[in-house]
């Protein structure tokens, strides 16, 4: 039996699904639900992190400051975590999100750029806050490279570090494989976590595969609210876990609750596995295109499964959003208006 730390993605990774449009009074309300079902970390900020509203990225209708504060006066047992990708936030942000109530600082790189988090890890660990290493896209590196990403993160500080499957990519096999690596590289007081999107379905399955690796960390959101496909669904996986003979300190009912009656409700649409959102996960494109690729697609005529085909073959990953643009107006340029057969 392992107990699992869950930390609650929906008021970041949401973000990406409702435009980052969320009001401090709704993650507020989301806040208190997930603290009165026990979780343990809620983690809130733009969906590219504190410092992500940009023209780039996707405006906020309200600033980083003001969601975060408004999450930490809703709890009192609950962590608040705020993630900085290095590049789009700063240090400065990251001092601010601590000051306004977070104590879990979640440093993400893309996973063969773990030295760009150095200062970030260093500055977290060192002031107090839980410092987290957040590997993305780790379905694009081996197993043994990624383990030698993680040490890195590490050796600067962190005391839990991610397998992250941006694109929803992974499959239980591999999934557990990338755990399982990275918990014989690190030391034993440093945790392994999973982040799952659920672009083939695989979202829960993925972090119950994780666990049985080695992961003691996993990320949900309620009603699987996230880019892509979504999360995995938090209440499920709470569920699945207890059935699986493991623990949290999730309460089942309350969890299912404010999913259902405060979560449900702010949602622009449903979390489904659509053929985009199934190209994303097939193609290993980061989740957080998806939206990016329908108004691309809208804009030049061209399926956006093309589009996300096209930028899986470029290999493209979080940070190039401009380049799905790009890769839209030269389909249309071509006349590639919608996605050839894969080869395989």
């Amino acid at each position: 039996m392992t107990h699992v730390t869950l930390v609650d993605s929906s008021l970041r990774d949401g973000m990406h699904s409702v435009r980052h449009a969320f009001t401090p009074e709704q993650v507020a309300a989301v806040a208190a639900g997930l603290e009165a079902a026990g979780i343990d970390v809620v983690e809130v900020s733009h969906g590219d992190g504190v410092g992500g509203s940009s023209i780039q990225y996707g405006r906020s209708a309200h600033h980083d400051r003001e969601l975060i504060a408004a999450a930490a006066g809703a709890v009192e047992r609950a962590r608040i975590a705020a993630l900085l990708l290095p590049g789009i936030g700063t240090l400065e942000e990251l001092k601010e999100a601590q000051a306004l109530g977070a104590s879990v600082a979640r440093v993400a790189t893309h996973c063969t750029e773990a030295d760009i988090a150095q200062q970030h890890v260093e500055w977290a660990a060192g002031h107090g806050m839980l410092a987290v290493g957040f590997l993305m896209m780790s379905h694009m590196l081996e197993p043994a490279a990624l383990a030698e990403q993680a040490a890195l993160m590490a050796s600067y500080g962190a005391r839990v570090v991610y397998v992250v499957d941006s694109a929803g990519a992974l499959v239980p096999a591999s999934a557990a494989e990338r755990v399982r690596a990275l918990r014989a590289a690190l030391p034993a007081e440093v945790a392994v976590g999973f982040h799952a999107h659920n672009n083939l379905g695989c979202g829960v399955g993925n972090a119950l595969a994780a666990v049985e690796a080695g992961a003691t960390w996993l990320d949900g959101s309620l009603r699987g609210l996230g880019a892509g496909a979504g999360n995995a669904q938090l209440e499920v996986l709470a569920a699945a876990l207890e059935r699986s003979g493991h623990e949290s300190n999730a309460e089942l009912f309350p969890l299912m609750d404010v999913a259902e009656d405060v979560v449900a409700p702010l949602m622009p649409r449903a979390q489904v596995i659509d053929k985009t959102a199934l190209s994303l996960g097939y193609a290993g494109v980061y989740s957080s295109f998806l939206l990016h690729a329908e108004r691309a697609g809208a804009k030049f005529g061209v399926e956006p499964r093309a589009v996300l085909m096209e930028l899986g073959r470029r290999r493209i990953v979080g940070g190039q959003e401009d380049m799905i643009i790009d890769a839209a107006a030269e389909l249309a340029r071509r006349g590639t208006r919608s996605a050839p057969a894969a080869s395989r």
